[in-house]
């Protein structure tokens, strides 16, 4: 009997990388999709795959708890790989209820639904929770996040974060449940949706836009290529051990200016333009409240325990992630379009 595995966030930036290495790694995995599709989930970003046997799309929202307990007790899965989340700071601070509901309440119901799943017997089973850096608040000039790194968060993104980490946690102790959490730094790659830093500022040289840079441009980050970290999460997944944390970082630590820098750069080689016509774009605007100052990444354990460590230097997973963007600009131009968000409907509504 094939094994059942729901994927959640699915169609998103990060969960489309995963499913379609599990569909593709695992032709005896039964993978599901589970996705709301809000405005940072794109079935076009799976359209390779979407007619794969072993594929399934489900739409459905985590906060409707009476959804995911028939859900799950009709394919009775025996994997869990949690990534939907509200993710982007900006909209936390604007609407941090929106948060709560997806980051916190979402997580319990799938956490309730899986634990009346199996109940005592959850021998082979695992829920594998993906969190974020932020959890651990910000970092003076040195020092790394370790698993052990008390939680701070500063944000309401990171709070209803770290609220989801705790209660998966709790479950362990309170349920007996087998759990897994993963904590990364900051994604990059082909399909971010284009609020993020890199794309944004991508889409915005090729269009000869602003690049709006927060306060002194110095906040430093830690840079993930989202193919690295998909295979990251396969092999935690697989060959993690119960009730751990594991850190996942890029070794790649940035100041934003100097990362910026670098992507004009290779932006004007790239477009065949003159060095420093893109650096000419960048404009430094009023920062965003509860901005921390630096995130850094201790891989060593994963690295250690799993053998998991990067592809590709930053300058190179940059490069590739420009050239995507670069050869897909109907994909660019149909998110930025909100086109995108008609894809559900014409390729599954009479399915």
């Amino acid at each position: 009997m094939s094994k059942k595995i729901l994927i959640t966030g699915g169609a998103g930036f990060i969960g489309s990388h995963v499913v379609r290495l599990f569909v593709n790694k695992y032709p005896d995995y039964e993978i599901y999709n589970l996705d709301v599709l809000t405005y940072a989930g794109n079935l076009e970003n799976l359209k390779d795959i979407e007619n794969a046997p072993n594929y399934h799309f489900v739409k459905a929202d985590i906060v409707d708890a009476e959804a995911m307990n028939k859900l799950f007790a009709e394919h009775r899965f025996e994997g869990v790989l949690h990534l939907a989340a509200e993710s982007h700071v900006d909209r936390s601070i604007t609407d941090p209820l929106a948060f709560v509901r997806t980051n916190v309440i979402g997580t319990v119901n799938l956490l309730n639904s899986f634990r009346d799943t199996w109940k005592d017997n959850f021998e082979g089973k695992r829920f594998y929770h993906i969190s974020t850096d932020e959890v651990y608040g910000t970092l003076g000039a040195e020092g790394l996040f370790e698993e052990t790194t008390s939680y701070d968060p500063n944000s309401p993104y990171s709070a209803s974060k770290a609220s989801s980490d705790h209660f998966v946690r709790a479950y362990g102790e309170t349920y007996g449940m087998p759990y897994v959490i993963t904590n990364c730094s900051n994604n990059y790659g082909p399909n971010q949706f284009p609020e993020k830093l890199i794309p944004l500022f991508i889409h915005n040289v090729r269009n000869e836009k602003p690049l709006p840079v927060y306060g002194d441009g110095k906040y430093t980050r830690d840079w993930l290529y989202v193919i690295d970290h998909a295979r990251a999460i396969d092999l935690v997944y697989h060959e993690g051990r119960n009730k751990e944390t594991y850190n996942i970082g890029g070794f790649n630590e940035w100041q934003n200016i100097d990362l910026i820098k670098v992507l004009c750069k290779q932006m004007d080689e790239k477009l065949g333009r003159p060095a420093g016509t893109s650096e000419g774009l960048i404009s430094y605007v009023k920062d965003r409240p509860g901005h921390d100052r630096r995130y850094a990444i201790d891989a060593t354990k994963i690295n250690k325990e799993l053998g998991w460590e990067p592809s590709v230097t930053f300058e190179q997973g940059l490069g590739e992630t420009i050239d995507w963007y670069l050869q897909n600009e109907d994909w660019l131009n149909s998110v930025t379009s909100g086109d995108y968000q008609n894809y559900y409907k014409d390729m599954y509504a009479d399915r």
